[in-house]
């Protein structure tokens, strides 16, 4: 699995934090998504996808790769 955020797209509602805690942070200053890593080990997968599925501005992406399967 690989992770990427958009952070130009990021309305930092923090709804990634409180997801997968452990995947994503947020700057101090604005609130934009922080990836703290693009390539979590698999107990983190399911959460990561959470966290992409409700992100209000589809900030995140979530890649699979043949690691993952």
């Amino acid at each position: 699995m690989r992770i990427e955020v958009d952070q130009d797209a990021c309305v930092g509602s923090g709804q990634c934090v409180l997801t997968a805690p452990d995947v994503f942070d947020q700057r101090d200053d604005d609130a934009i998504v922080e990836l703290l890593d693009p390539a979590p080990p698999a107990p983190q997968w399911q959460v990561a996808r959470n966290a992409a599925t409700g992100c209000p501005a589809a900030a995140i992406t979530v890649r699979d790769d043949a690691r993952s399967r």
